[in-house]
């Protein structure tokens, strides 16, 4: 699906996805991953190639269909728990000087984590918390789908058309496109199919994601645009 132009002169809004695009948890995911595929005799690597595209429930779904779901997921958040109090990770470079710079009430998150979890990684890497997270819970259906930006975009009170989605993944960039939203695509060599535009880093989006959000940019252009970052 297009996104649809952003209409002059009406409030924008910015919808961030969270592992990838504002916290560097990729190692940490992969070890964890690795330890659940572990613990159940699966390949690690099969596991968490499934993982990375969409919701836990829907990996156990995929790669352990014979198991119950909600062991599954006992096991995980046991690992996951833990890895907020004890895990090594951190912010990308500009993501807090971006969040504090952004206008209260213009932006979300939308993660396939859980709040609690989200809220222990902000905290220890100094991110601000907006007033809307659409975490796992939050929804029946996961990115791909686009139930969960929409749902955002309900909770903000905002038009699809109106919002930014900021991702790093495949299924959160389809996410946004099938709700009808401007896509960008960060912190990775190459775009991914179908953003509007793409930055190798968070860091060089920062400019541009600003001025989409106080109504000076638009959400098209060329694939790979740089911008200033934002003050820190």
């Amino acid at each position: 699906m297009i996104a649809e132009p952003a209409r002059p002169g009406a409030k924008k809004y910015v919808l961030f996805d969270v592992d990838g695009t504002l916290v560097d948890a990729v190692d940490n995911q992969r070890r964890m991953w690795g330890e659940w595929a572990r613990r159940h005799g699966l390949d690690p690597d099969e596991v968490h190639r499934v993982a990375l595209r969409t919701r836990p429930v829907d990996t156990f779904a995929e790669v352990a269909p014979e198991r119950h779901p909600q062991q599954c997921l006992a096991v995980l958040h046991e690992l996951e728990d833990e890895d907020v109090r004890s895990g090594t990770y951190a912010a990308y470079d500009g993501a807090a000087g971006l969040l504090q710079a952004l206008p209260s009430g213009s932006w979300a998150l939308v993660t396939s984590n859980y709040e609690h979890r989200v809220r222990g990684r902000f905290a220890r890497t100094g991110l601000p918390v907006p007033e809307v997270i659409v975490d796992a819970a939050s929804v029946a259906e996961g990115k791909p789908s686009p139930v969960p930006y929409l749902l955002a975009a309900v909770r903000l009170g905002a038009e699809p058309r109106d919002c930014l989605v900021i991702e790093d993944a495949p299924s959160g960039v389809r996410s946004g496109l099938h709700a009808g939203m401007t896509v960008w695509g960060v912190n990775a060599p190459v775009a991914v199919d179908g953003v509007h535009r793409h930055f190798e880093s968070l860091r060089e989006a920062a400019g541009a994601i600003l001025a989409f959000a106080r109504g000076h940019g638009h959400g098209h252009g060329p694939e790979r645009q740089g911008a200033p970052a934002a003050a820190e």
